[in-house]
């Protein structure tokens, strides 16, 4: 009878994630047979569970939206899942701190002794990542407002401070997107026609349109894509004891993508651009361009191309080892 309710709740588990499984695929991660799978899908449906069952190729069984789940059905990997997110989405996120360690708390308390176990054995302590020189975490609040207006579809009023005076545009918000530590808006801009990907720190929501709009298609059907290879997202360079720039023998698009958070790309030719960006030394600095692999040209300022020579001497100076 253990064995059996503890498969039921497995199965729960797994149809839980919204998406449709054959009995075939289910039978594997249960491992077990095909009519043993039948039989608990009836038992589950006899619990009161909307179990549908959709005939033809692509069918399966799925889990009904009117279905309402235990408080906590997890096997060990989601268990997982949710106590490291828990622990980590404070970085991300101000003033969710205590929601998060009691949520964990209450998480734990619900959760079988066994996925309990496997949860806590992964303790996350969170260090500030000095490479990427992070923006502050986001507070939640702006996070909720924005996310509800994409998840309702209402076009939103915004203040946005870049790099001149703050600027109002009404936008239709698609995507939050999270990169290099840095919170980004992507949304469609109706009054310029285009696209824009827009630091969410330096946005400022304004009373609430309640205007719907319809969703279009991101270019490329990817909104991270979209971030990371927008030359105009608001980026600004973050403040390290050492900053440089070169002119970087390769599209804008591409060092973009690569490019170290708190880094400025800019668009020169279809074939370079120039990128500045900093580090705690010359020499780690120097370090970062030639990650790239590519031609330098421009390179600034004086100090920066002395660590290049000194990284090319201290190679040229190396002893063949024996």
């Amino acid at each position: 009878m253990a064995d059996t309710t503890a498969r039921a709740l497995k199965l729960l588990s797994i149809l839980g994630t919204g998406a449709t499984f054959t009995a075939e695929e289910l039978a594997a991660r249960l491992g077990a047979s095909l009519r043993t799978v039948r039989r608990d899908i009836d038992t589950l449906r006899d619990l009161g569970y909307d179990i549908g069952a959709v005939r033809g190729v692509g069918g399966g069984y799925g889990l009904g939206a009117s279905t309402r789940l235990p408080p906590v059905v997890f096997d060990e990997d989601q268990a997982v899942a949710a106590a490291v997110a828990l622990q980590t989405v404070p970085t991300i996120l101000s003033g969710i701190h205590e929601n998060a360690t009691r949520a964990l708390t209450t998480l734990y308390q619900a959760m079988p002794e066994r996925s309990r176990l496997h949860a806590e054995a992964f303790t996350v302590s969170s260090a500030r990542n000095y490479w990427e020189f992070p923006a502050p975490p986001i507070d939640a609040e702006l996070v909720r407002t924005i996310g509800t207006a994409i998840g309702r579809r209402h076009c939103i009023q915004v203040d946005y401070a870049g790099d001149g005076e703050a600027s109002t545009f009404t936008l239709e918000p698609h995507d939050l997107v999270v990169w290099a530590a840095r919170w980004y808006l992507v949304a469609f801009d109706p009054t310029a026609s285009r696209w824009r990907a827009m630091r969410l720190d330096r946005l400022t929501p304004g009373t609430p349109t309640h205007r719907p709009f319809e969703r279009r298609p991101i270019p490329n059907g990817d909104a991270v894509d979209l971030v990371m290879t927008t030359h105009d997202r608001g980026d600004v360079l973050a403040e390290w004891p050492c900053r440089g720039s070169a002119v970087v023998a390769l599209p804008a698009a591409i060092v973009a993508r690569f490019a170290p958070g708190g880094s400025i790309v800019e668009h020169q030719t279809e074939e370079s651009c120039r990128l500045t960006l900093g580090a705690w030394s010359w020499v780690g600095l120097a370090g970062l361009l030639l990650t790239f692999d590519a031609d330098f040209t421009d390179i600034e300022p004086t100090e920066l191309r002395h660590a290049m020579r000194a990284i090319r001497d201290r190679i040229d100076n190396q002893q063949p080892s024996v």
